[in-house]
């Protein structure tokens, strides 16, 4: 984790801001407060703790309603006294039933980021669930072999639609190459946030 417990400044109450976010989108899903105890959980459980204010507790992401957040990253900002805290949550964040704390919004829900986490996840549940008359059980069902010959047809597809003058050809293609290229990185165990550090890692030499 990006972190360096060492030089974290607590402000005069003990606590650092502590900004969770969606390690696949990166959607904003709720600020709350960390002190050096909840911290130290979070990092030895790989789930959210946090330090209530108003409650003067320590409280677990999910004790009670399961919607816990599994802890990808932790990362201070330049003057160590705040906190971002990326997670790959397994339920709502907020205690209205909302994704966000902030709203799920019109502009967080066209987000392409929040959508294509959103597909990722649904894809990921397919996997597990293997729900009957599913096209995406039916992918997994087959196998890796068939998911990449549906990868290497729906690329070739897109490659012709390219060629035509109209774009909706063209995005209804990259749609569907889109979906089946996050089938495979299900099927392979591969996130979207390693597919995202690798292009971050690639943004300084384009």
């Amino acid at each position: 984790m990006n972190i360096e417990l060492d030089k974290l400044k607590y402000d005069e109450h003990g606590l650092l801001p502590a900004i969770v976010q969606d390690a696949d989108s990166r959607e904003v899903l709720t600020l709350a407060y960390m002190n050096a105890e909840s911290l130290a959980r979070t990092i030895e459980t790989k789930e959210t703790w946090f330090w209530s204010r108003s409650r003067n507790e320590l409280w677990h992401k999910g004790a009670t309603s399961g919607n816990t957040q599994q802890v990808v990253d932790l990362i201070h900002d330049c003057d160590s006294d705040a906190l971002v805290v990326l997670v790959k949550p397994a339920g709502p964040a907020c205690h209205t039933g909302a994704r966000s704390c902030f709203g799920d919004t019109e502009a967080a829900a066209s987000n392409l980021g929040v959508v294509l986490g959103q597909l990722y996840d649904l894809i990921q549940e397919r996997d597990k669930t293997r729900p009957a008359k599913s096209y995406t059980t039916y992918l997994f069902n087959e196998g890796l072999d068939k998911i990449l010959k549906k990868v290497g047809e729906e690329s070739a597809e897109t490659i012709i639609a390219a060629k035509n003058e109209e774009a909706e050809p063209l995005i209804a293609e990259v749609s569907d190459l889109l979906y089946h290229l996050i089938v495979l990185l299900v099927a392979r165990g591969v996130s979207l946030e390693q597919v995202r550090e690798e292009l971050s890692k690639r943004r300084g030499g384009g």
